[in-house]
């Protein structure tokens, strides 16, 4: 299963890399830190399926009790389609866990790079090391 989240990823990283948008944009280095992994858990306050990007935001309450709302970027809706999601998959009021890379850019915003349910169950990448 780790190998198939690598290949996920890779591909996901691939498809930024040679879409015929990728001019448009900057290569995930230039936007993420892979040096700053993160993981949120949260519950999902929109999610924009559109290209080249789709996105999924969720309100995350710290330690101190305040709400502050994050903006994961995910593949394209067709790699995600590819991977098994459907538009519904993830909905307005789900909980979910969120790992991903911090944005060196853009406060509260970061490339997601798993995504699990509210039980734990991956949902994106078969990542089986994800947990809330």
């Amino acid at each position: 299963m780790k190998h198939q989240h690598l290949r996920v990823f890779g591909a996901v990283v691939l498809a930024f890399e040679l879409s015929s948008t990728a001019s448009a944009h900057h290569s995930f280095a230039a936007q993420y830190d892979s040096s700053k992994p993160i993981q949120m858990r949260g519950t999902v306050t929109k999610v924009e399926w559109t290209n080249p990007h789709a996105r999924v935001y969720i309100d995350v309450r710290d330690d101190s009790g305040q709400t502050a709302n994050w903006n994961f970027e995910m593949a394209s809706p067709n790699i995600l389609v590819r991977n098994g999601w459907k538009q519904n998959t993830v909905k307005v009021g789900d909980q979910i866990t969120v790992r991903g890379y911090l944005a060196r850019k853009g406060e509260r915003m970061a490339i997601a790079g798993a995504v699990a349910d509210a039980s734990g169950k991956p949902i994106f990448e078969s990542n089986p090391d994800i947990r809330p």
